[in-house]
């Protein structure tokens, strides 16, 4: 944890004696992640090495979780009798041996180094190393390096010659006066390996240019997982953009029946896609972060390089750059592919919502030639019920008539009589029709 800074008694005394009132940054309220801030800067210290030393370096996956690779640490730390570091940790640093071992963890990973005596020959094996038998794996290996630490003599120059020739790379650092090289290939215990020439170079730099050249080894390694999942992927696009193109040419022939089903296939090749985006969306984030962290450290390192060999920063250019715009083409491809397939899924569901509508529209047609039908309809049966229903009436009055017929005046006959009623029965029963029909509409 990040020590705050202190206001020591002297200075406060020094302050007030000149006249000057004392002041301190501590008497204000701070913001809750400022000592975290404060002390990131801090948190992974570049090691101070010495020349004729050696650099072990480990790094691992952490998919069991932080605390898997820190119980590999505790226990590293009991069987020393050195300090276990507190739960949460991001650095911890221990003596090992003759020299130092070094634990840091990170977001996707977890490193492992130690620095201790150099053997007397060029890649001999070291002795008491933490990475013994003893040492339990915290999680899958991403990358083993080994730095070797001697002083810039003509004898150890000769030591160039133990590179493969064909991919020895070799890095000027300190204006010329030491170098760095490596052929990153991997020796007989499966580690990358480094050589640090250098004349009269402090410890500090040292290690700085140690650790650099580490943090390429691993970062390079770690950009480069995304590759194979790239090249997996560009053959599953390749189909995807394929199956599109028949779809599309499809859309432009089919009738109305069958762009229901080719709107399901493509929403279903659409799905496919986004689950492949998904699944890629980490690693690919991943391998662009870590590309920037490998051009960082190459800018560190710098360009000149003796004019018989190839400098660092070259060679993995050429060799790393392809891979990582491999996997930036593919995120691409993925991105450009979906935008497309969200284009044609869209005009089908257009076409699709022109059909219903259309089909709405014929049934309302339908619907409204029904109801005048039905208007017709019930007009002709009102018609004839006006005339049942006169018809019945007529009858009983005719019944009526035919009993009052010796009273009725003017010697009209019972028939006489039903006849002259008979416009006035029709004209009240299709007034009442009438009535009971403007009611209903009325409710």
């Amino acid at each position: 944890m990040t020590k705050q800074p202190v206001a020591t008694k002297a200075g406060l005394k020094r302050q007030a004696k000149d006249g000057v009132e004392p002041l301190s940054s501590l008497r204000f309220l701070p913001h809750h992640d400022r000592p975290a801030a404060l002390g990131e800067i801090h948190s992974r210290p570049f090691p101070v090495i010495s020349s004729n030393r050696v650099i072990m370096h480990f790094a691992f996956t952490s998919e069991g979780g932080a605390q898997v690779s820190q119980a590999v640490l505790a226990e590293l730390c009991r069987s020393r009798g050195e300090t276990v570091p507190a739960s949460g940790a991001r650095y911890h640093e221990i003596n090992w041996a003759n020299g130092r071992l070094r634990w840091e963890r990170h977001s996707e990973f977890t490193t492992f180094l130690w620095e201790g005596p150099l053997p007397k020959g060029f890649l001999d094996p070291v002795a008491n190393t933490p990475f013994g038998g003893s040492f339990s794996q915290p999680g899958m290996l991403i990358s083993a390096t080994r730095v070797e630490i001697r002083p810039l003599t003509p004898a150890n120059l000769k030591l160039l010659k133990n590179f493969d020739p064909e991919s020895l790379c070799v890095t000027l650092l300190e204006d010329g006066v030491s170098l760095l090289a490596t052929d990153f290939r991997q020796d007989g215990n499966g580690m990358t390996v480094f050589l640090l020439l250098e004349k009269s170079m402090p410890p500090s730099r040292i290690g700085y240019f140690a650790k650099t050249a580490i943090d390429v080894e691993t970062y390079r390694t770690l950009a480069l997982l995304g590759l194979p999942l790239a090249q997996s992927l560009s053959a599953r696009l390749t189909g995807f953009e394929a199956e599109l193109a028949r779809l599309t040419s499809q859309m432009r022939a089919i009738d109305s029946d069958s762009v229901r089903p080719l709107l399901d296939t493509m929403t279903d090749l659409a799905s496919e896609l986004e689950a492949d985006a998904a699944a890629s969306l980490f690693r690919f984030g991943a391998t662009r972060a870590y590309g920037d962290i490998v051009s960082e450290r190459l800018g560190v390192l710098g360009t000149a390089a003796p004019s018989e060999y190839k400098n660092i920063g070259s060679f993995l250019e050429l060799r790393l750059g392809p891979a990582l715009r491999t996997c930036r083409s593919v995120e691409d491809r993925q991105a450009n592919l979906s935008r497309k397939l969200s284009r044609a899924a869209n005009l089908l569901r257009t076409r699709v919502e022109v059909d219903i509508e259309h089909q709405n529209r014929n049934l309302l047609e339908s619907m409204d030639k029904r109801a005048r039908l039905q208007l017709r309809l019930q007009q002709t049966v009102e018609g004839l019920s006006v005339a049942a229903v006169s018809y019945y009436i007529a009858g009983l009055f005719y019944y009526l008539m035919q009993a009052a017929e010796h009273h009725l005046p003017f010697g009209m006959t019972s028939k006489a009589a039903t006849g002259f009623f008979v416009p006035v029965i029709v004209l009240a029963v299709w007034l009442l029709v009438r009535r009971i029909r403007r009611h209903h509409k009325a409710e």
